[in-house]
């Protein structure tokens, strides 16, 4: 799985709680995601980070995959 493949198809999307125009895309299962950070500015967006976790941080819902 690549950092690409989590920001076309991710399987959650979360609002930063330090900021609101930062974005969390999760992707993968429990134990282990891959979350990509972007930022959205002026209309464009653009990747913060991306890093392998085993927890989603907290946050609120934007999107979730339906199962």
């Amino acid at each position: 799985m690549d950092v690409e493949q989590v920001l076309a198809d991710p399987d959650e999307v979360r609002r930063s709680r330090k900021d609101s125009a930062v974005l969390l895309f999760y992707r993968g299962a429990a134990p282990r995601w891959l979350c990509a950070v972007a930022r959205r500015e002026d209309g464009t967006g653009f990747l913060i980070t991306a890093y392998p976790t085993d927890v989603i941080k907290v946050g609120e819902t934007i999107w979730t995959r339906s199962k």
